[in-house]
């Protein structure tokens, strides 16, 4: 039986022995959970191998990679600037991004960007995984993009493009990039270990991602072909046009190119405990900073897209960057707000509930709605609350 580590507070060890079960019945392989409410951690625990090939032990300081979680920082950094008074969701992006307007794409706002409305899904122009590292030539393919359709129409997961977009419009308002925005504004502040644009220093503590498994069922392979078969919407998002080769046997997330660089929609690496004080930090205080008021939580969170999506094919709903409470993204409440990243992490904060959630693994799960590991966990602390 793997040994879990850490502390859970009195009336909270419903979640810690749900944790205790993902190793025991679900092939967890490592793993951390934290739960702050009202501005305490009442579940702190992590357990496993962060590295299955040398028997490397999930430490207290463990960090990990955990893909479209990382949408929800880059969507309280927006929130953050928003509050400022120095973003309006509602105004073209290319107000803040002159250079956006190619390809026709002047009247896009930041808002349809953000709810995965903006027909940017992907790009036409072809690049390579070291272009994509490089950030640069990304930007200039987005700026002579043409919509992959009529902007404002429908939904289609922004799966990659996201966080390059919401990236360039905080640097162009702030001058930061959004990595050093969320080094500055929030981590530090924070004292919260979590980084877009990871320091070599911090390289050794990072866990190694380990690929879902193959479909078990015809249903599964069936599904995984309609979001990612060759020529579908989901497969360009998702892969960038099979620049990024998700799945490979070596991943390419495992590489230190991929943790330096600036990914905002889906390279993020931090520990639990830091995404759920982050999170906690938007719905109250958390040892004196918050990040947002409850003002800016209730109209982030609200929602501006619902639909079948044109990449990820279920039904989705966003508000501005947070994902909302649907079977593809089950959270705590249905005000509940955040994102869930491939393989099974999910980070999300409710505001009604004063709670702020994490949970990271190193070993992917293959399914679309939701996963049973991180399901377990958030019905164990509703069960709690």
């Amino acid at each position: 039986m793997t040994e879990v580590h850490g502390t859970t507070a009195e009336g909270f060890t419903g979640v810690t022995e749900a944790f205790q079960r993902n190793f025991d019945e679900f092939g967890e392989v490592g793993a951390a959970c934290c739960v702050y409410v009202d501005g305490v951690p009442v579940v702190d625990v992590w357990g496993g191998l962060a590295d299955q090939a040398s028997g490397r032990a999930w430490e207290s300081d463990t960090l990990q990679l955990h893909f479209s979680t990382t949408k929800g920082l880059a969507a309280i950094c927006a929130a953050m600037l928003y509050e400022r008074g120095l973003l309006d969701y509602e105004a073209p992006v290319s107000q803040y991004w002159p250079e956006f307007a190619g390809g026709g794409k002047g009247g896009i706002t930041v808002a349809q960007c953000m709810s995965h409305r903006s027909g940017l899904a992907a790009v036409d122009t072809p690049l390579t995984l070291d272009e994509i590292w490089a950030v640069e030539p990304v930007l200039r393919a987005i700026e002579a993009q043409e919509p992959l359709w009529e902007p404002g129409s429908a939904n289609g997961y922004h799966a990659i493009t996201y966080g390059w977009i919401v990236g360039e419009v905080v640097r162009r308002i702030d001058g930061r990039t959004l990595g050093a925005f969320l080094a500055e504004e929030v981590s530090g502040p924070l004292g919260a270990e979590s980084y877009i644009g990871l320091p070599e220093s911090e390289e050794g503590r990072v866990a190694t991602l380990l690929n879902s498994p193959p479909p078990a069922t015809q249903e599964e392979l069936e599904l995984m072909m309609a979001v990612m078969g060759p020529g579908t919407m989901g497969f360009r998002a998702l892969t960038m046009d099979g620049a990024i080769p998700f799945g490979a046997p070596e991943n390419p997330f495992n590489a230190r190119e991929m943790h330096a660089t600036e990914m905002p929609a889906a390279n993020g690496i931090s520990e639990a405990r830091a995404l759920a004080r982050i999170y906690a930090a938007t719905v109250g205080d958390v040892d004196g900073i918050r990040l947002v008021s409850d003002d800016t939580v209730r109209h982030v969170r609200s929602e501006r897209s619902r639909g079948p999506d044109l990449s990820l094919v279920a039904e989705c709903a966003w508000g501005l960057g947070f994902m909302r409470n649907l079977e593809v993204n089950p959270m705590l409440t249905g005000e509940s707000y955040g994102h869930p990243g491939a393989g099974g992490s999910i980070a999300f904060g409710d505001l009604e509930n004063g709670v702020g959630f994490a949970y990271v693994m190193n070993q992917m799960g293959g399914g679309i709605a939701g996963d049973p590991r991180a399901n377990g966990l958030i019905e164990a602390l509703r069960s709690c609350l």
